[in-house]
């Protein structure tokens, strides 16, 4: 329910026109909801209300774009009273504090609630709406009193001080239809741009006007035509192809069935006066003289000034071309050394293929001649090259004049003009003055993009070093060299590796930030050389990509233009080669890869056709590449030492595994830690003899490559000594000397060891000493779980050790477990599956094969704790099957 004093409802009245907008939720928006409020105003005549309509417009906006963060949608509504504007975001759950209920609307000296204090202080009404997904305030402003007939007036003035016009004015009529074409053209636009009736009607208006667009401001021609009123300049093309400076005066009608249509009144730009709507009178002493000075930077830029360097510098070229009444102009900004100048704006002139290339101040080719002074060229095909921005171009005549800020040269400024001997000193003392007045302002903008952009490099660098930190897996690093590239820094990267000095570079990873274009950009980087590997650092130009590209789509539109017939496959063809020539058609650079002096690869990166590369950029990306080298080598070098550890380690592991006749056998061996094959646990089964077979499983003190090399040692004596003879006591006592004579590097180990005859009878003959190991358990087919041996030393820790041997005779459907303390000391918080739990595990093994005996003591384990198992691990399971029955 609304509060007292705030109105929900506008009071009926009769609607005669209305406009509307929407904005995006981005800070300009706010000053372009201002512009769109005060040109629809004034161009309906509301001058009256038209300050008060833009202050509450602006703090309605700046609470939906700013502080709700949502899109702001104005709506104009005209009445023969007075005006209605309404701005609605997309925000209804944001609260609205209204007056009554105990609350003030807002402090003058707080930020928020500012709009309605105002809305209360100027409106004539005012009030909130609210539906299901939007919130809309609202005000009304009525127009004052004024005298019956009169529109405005102005004084009398001496002839000497009226406007400037043609002995013959002509104002061109132009009618658009709804579809924005051109149904109707008068003799005076005939007169004006040479076209006849016959020739333009029924074309788009969009043809022949050269529409000034702004960065910020959406509004283009065909926009202007749809506004209820719209009032300004812009060009229209004659028939020799100049652009005629017009005014223009815009007024959208119905006829009398209803069809709407625009009715554009046209006249030479210095003659506007004749159509121009009368400018806001501004405060006075009512002595006609302003009260103060206007700032020198706001008349020339205009108010309110673009609050980025691309807006401020896209206006500056706009007004300076307009201040001489030039074709094009543009604008530079100096290096910090002051050597060269990069094309940062321009207007009237290709700027997406020109847009950030650099020229020489001072020396070299294509230098920037009198960079530091006002310089005017009548005619530069008499100078050719003088200014290279405009080589080309068909400009003749050009005035510069530099942008300097406390005697340091900051930029230049350039206004041309396609006729000869236009410009004088006259024009470069009035294009330097302009700069005077905005030099300070672009440098100021300057360094603000520069900080912005180093806060954005530093963070970029952090976030790539991170990431390249996090892998050592080489195909992974050079996909996020890639993807970090592509599209922040370039259009299309490529990276080349090379594996050592005597190699050539080969091509390892393409991207490219459509994906359509991958492959045809593989296909021809895999055709060209590639580039030459240099240890000097920086980005060096490469041109042969877009030589091939370019040289590949004219061969390909020669053979096309040759066949009389052209198949559908063709025709697919030369679109795609076509559209890669497009994609690589820019500048492309090669960075090296350094890492620990040695050139281990390049990263190109491209841009598309006409495009060039900012300085800031290729600095971000030679950062880059020299973490991503490092990044890159690292990966290289991990993975050659895992194959090196793995192609030892696995020689450490035993050859395939010997069938034994009569019993089933089954290993299951896990290796702690990661990339580890083998640890300090290991096992293994031999053939003695024939009938005769060895097998063993141990467990080295600790874990890692130590473990592993004393594993190798007592695997390979084992097998050794057994194959010499030695029974059990006597392997395992010359393997205890072997240990010991390590020395330093010796590891104490458990073991245990024995030798497996199968019987005739069907079953199988033990002969096993535990040294120091977990004792084997023994399955009985009754399901009765025993120890099969008694504990004995371990090794490696005294020199005299008396081991025995014990036997153990294994029935039909007997199984025996052996195991390594991986197993039995697998923990769970304070809990340990110990050898109790072991036996409870294998008590449930009866009838099982081996191997289905080892997959459960396993799952048993894994399941016991949640966590990875910390230590290495063995199974060994033997069997003597039943007999199967007929």
């Amino acid at each position: 329910m609304a509060e007292p004093g705030v109105e929900t409802r506008m009071k009926s009245s009769v609607i005669t026109a209305r406009a509307a907008a929407s904005f995006d939720p981005v800070g300009r928006s706010v000053a372009t909801a201002r512009a769109f409020v005060r040109d629809t105003l004034q161009g309906w005549g509301y001058t009256e209300v038209v300050d008060d309509a833009v202050v509450l417009t602006s703090e309605l906006v700046t609470n939906a774009v700013i502080h709700a963060g949502t899109a702001a949608d104005v709506l104009c509504l005209r009445t023969p009273d007075g005006v209605r504007v309404e701005v609605g975001d997309r925000y209804p759950e944001r609260e609205i504090p209204i007056q009554g209920g105990g609350r003030a609307v807002a402090h003058p000296d707080r930020e928020n609630g500012r709009g309605l204090l105002l809305c209360a202080a100027l409106a004539t009404r005012w009030g909130v709406e609210y539906s299901a997904s939007s919130k809309q305030v609202w005000f009304q402003l009525d127009l004052p009193q004024r005298p019956v007939g009169t529109r405005s007036a102005g004084p009398v003035l001496p002839v000497d001080l009226l406007p400037v016009a043609d002995e013959r004015v002509r104002v061109a009529v132009v009618q658009i239809d709804r579809v924005g074409a051109i149904s109707s053209w008068n003799d005076d636009a005939e007169h004006l741009f040479g076209y006849l009736a016959d020739q333009v009607i029924g074309k788009p208006l969009g043809d022949l006007a050269a529409w000034p667009h702004t960065p910020g401001i959406g509004t283009g021609i065909a926009e202007a035509l749809q506004l209820s009123r719209w009032e300004g300049s812009y060009g229209i093309r004659d028939t020799d192809g100049r652009v005629i400076a017009v005014y223009a005066s815009h007024l959208r009608v119905r006829d009398t069935h209803g069809e709407a249509s625009t009715v554009c009144l046209l006249v030479r730009d210095y003659e506007r006066a004749v159509i121009q709507s009368p400018a806001r009178v501004s405060p006075n002493d009512g002595t006609g003289t302003e009260t103060r000075n206007a700032d020198p930077f706001e008349v020339f830029i205009g108010s309110p000034a673009p609050d980025d360097l691309d807006g401020l510098l896209q206006r500056t070229v706009e007004r300076a071309r307009d201040m001489l009444d030039g074709d094009s102009a543009f604008l530079l900004l100096a290096t910090d050394d002051e050597t060269e100048l990069e094309v940062r704006a321009t207007t009237g002139l290709p700027s997406a293929r020109q847009r950030f290339a650099r020229v020489p101040v001072e020396a070299g080719t294509g230098r920037y001649g009198s960079a530091r002074m006002p310089a005017v060229h009548e005619d530069l095909s008499a100078v050719p090259g003088a200014v290279p921005l405009l080589d080309g171009t068909g400009m003749r005549s050009v005035v510069t004049v530099p942008l300097k800020v406390e005697g340091r040269l900051t930029g230049s400024l350039g206004v041309a003009t396609e006729a000869e001997s236009r410009y004088s000193n006259e024009e470069a003392l009035r294009l330097q003055f302009a700069a005077d007045r905005i030099a300070l302002a672009v440098e100021s903008a300057r360094l603000g993009e520069l900080e912005r952009l180093r806060r954005g490099s530093l963070s970029f660098l952090v976030e790539a070093s991170d990431l390249l930190a996090g892998t050592l897996d080489r195909d992974q690093t050079l996909a996020l060299m890639a993807q970090m590239t592509v599209p922040t820094l370039a259009t299309w990267c490529a990276v080349y590796t090379i594996a050592d000095q005597s190699s050539e570079a080969y091509l390892s990873y393409v991207l490219h930030e459509d994906e359509e274009r991958i492959d045809g950009l593989k296909a021809l980087l895999s055709k060209l050389p590639p580039p030459l590997p240099e240890l000097t650092p920086g980005a060096r130009v490469w041109n042969a990509p877009a030589d091939a590209a370019h040289q590949a789509a004219l061969r390909t539109s020669m053979r096309e233009l040759s066949m009389e017939t052209a198949s559908l496959s063709s025709s697919t063809g030369i679109g795609a080669t076509l559209a890669t020539a497009s994609a690589v058609g820019g500048e492309t650079v090669v960075l090296p890869l350094v890492a620990r002096n040695r050139v281990i690869g390049m990263l190109t990166l491209g841009k598309p056709s006409d495009d060039h590369f900012r300085q800031e950029i290729l600095e971000l990306a030679e950062d880059l590449s020299r973490r991503a080298a490092l990044a890159l080598d690292n990966a290289r070098l991990y993975s050659e030492r895992t194959a090196i550890s793995q192609s030892l380690q696995r020689s450490l592991l035993p050859p395939t595994r010997p069938e034994v006749p009569g019993v089933e056998v089954e290993v299951i061996y896990r290796a702690a830690g990661e990339g580890n094959e083998v640890g300090g646990d290991f096992y293994d089964l031999f053939p003695i003899r024939d009938g005769l077979y060895g097998f063993a499983i141990g467990d080295v003190c600790g874990t890692g490559p130590e473990a592993a090399a004393v594993t190798g040692l007592a695997r390979h004596a084992l097998r050794l000594l057994a194959r010499e003879g030695f029974g059990g006591p006597a392997v395992l006592e010359r393997l205890n000397a072997a240990i010991l004579d390590e020395g330093a590097r010796s590891r104490f180990l458990t073991l245990l060891y024995g030798e497996l005859r199968p019987q005739e009878d069907g079953s199988a003959t033990l002969k096993v000493v535990c040294a120091g190991h977990p004792l084997p358990l023994r399955l009985r087919q009754d399901g009765t779980v025993e120890p099969a041996a008694e504990p004995q030393p371990l090794l490696g820790v005294m020199d005299d050790l008396e081991l025995y041997e014990q036997t153990v005779t294994l029935e039909p459907g007997d199984v025996l477990l052996c195991v390594t303390d991986g197993v039995t000391e697998r923990r769970e918080g304070t809990r340990m599956l110990g050898d109790d739990g072991l036996m409870d595990v294998l008590t449930t093994c009866t009838g099982l094969t081996a191997g289905a005996v080892a997959a459960r003591i396993l799952r048993a384990v894994e399941r016991f704790a949640a966590e990875p198992a910390s230590d290495d691990m063995a199974i060994l399971v033997m069997r003597v099957p039943e007999p199967q029955k007929n």
